[in-house]
């Protein structure tokens, strides 16, 4: 995917006063904000996909998957988790590469701002994005599919702590793999490719026991299928647990996954994120 919009410039102090840490944090975050904004077409991607894959699927496939659950509330569950994942991890790899290529990641690294805080910004703009996101398909699956929200705090409780493990998870495995873009074009090349098979494994378009075994153990080795996990947790019946893999829905399993991949995407990025292209040196 790609797109004309304009390089943002980066935030530095005005001269005479030093702003604090948080107040450089949030301008940057402000700024990572209007720059997705003014991109029409990470816009649309970001927001309108997983709307129109509801529509399109709820449609379609209006039975129920055993235990009274209706396929739509079982699919929608699915398309939360890739609403989070495609704001963080496949946002940033495609963009990553085009700022880098652009020079806009250089120029960053030779002004007086602090480095953490250009990801402080990308930070914000995903949490921001992510629940605008959220909120919007949870509405539109209220309003025509009927969706039974969450009934206790215990499962707002579990959403919020799924929700928040899993888009760090993809927000740091998101900046880790722009690294493998050689250019600004090749970012949604090397990163969607890899976000559809994520979403064909995970159990997001199809129900996950229906998948074969070596798909789902596949699939368990990456985030999105925990988030999609968790998530069925807070908005299936407890009793559909019994029909998860393990036999439940392992929330102690969901959140050591997660956990564990923010472990591996911190340290991967520490190790392996360029401020410049290759051929910069």
């Amino acid at each position: 995917m790609t797109t004309t919009t304009k390089p943002a410039t980066p935030v530095t102090a005005t001269r005479g006063r030093r702003p604090g840490a948080g107040a450089l944090a949030l301008r940057q975050g402000r700024l990572e904000i209007t720059q997705f904004l003014r991109s029409r077409e990470s816009v649309v991607f970001t927001m309108g996909f997983p709307v129109i894959m509801i529509l399109i699927f709820a449609s379609i496939f209006d039975g129920t998957i055993g235990g009274g659950v209706k396929f739509t509330q079982y699919f929608i569950t699915g398309m939360i988790a890739t609403g989070l994942m495609t704001v963080s991890f496949q946002n940033l790899g495609i963009w990553i590469p085009v700022e880098r290529d652009r020079g806009v990641l250089k120029r960053y690294r030779g002004t007086p701002m602090p480095k953490w805080v250009w990801f402080a910004g990308k930070v914000i703009m995903v949490i921001v994005i992510g629940i605008a996101e959220t909120a919007l398909l949870l509405a539109f699956a209220v309003a025509l599919f009927d969706l039974d929200l969450p009934g206790t705090a215990g499962k707002w409780l579990t959403f919020g702590w799924v929700a928040v493990l899993g888009v760090t998870a993809c927000t740091l495995s998101g900046i880790a793999i722009s690294s493998l873009a050689r250019t600004a074009r090749s970012g949604s090349a090397v990163v969607t490719p890899v976000s559809l098979i994520l979403q064909f494994i995970s159990g997001v378009f199809f129900v996950f026991t229906d998948l074969p075994t070596w798909m789902q153990q596949v699939a368990a080795l990456f985030p999105l299928k925990w988030m999609c996990q968790g998530l069925r947790a807070v908005f299936l019946p407890e009793s559909f647990g019994a029909q998860e893999p393990g036999g439940s829905f392992e929330l102690g399993r969901v959140a050591l996954v997660l956990a564990l991949w923010c472990v591996i995407g911190l340290v991967v990025c520490l190790t392996t994120f360029r401020w410049t292209t290759k051929r910069d040196g």
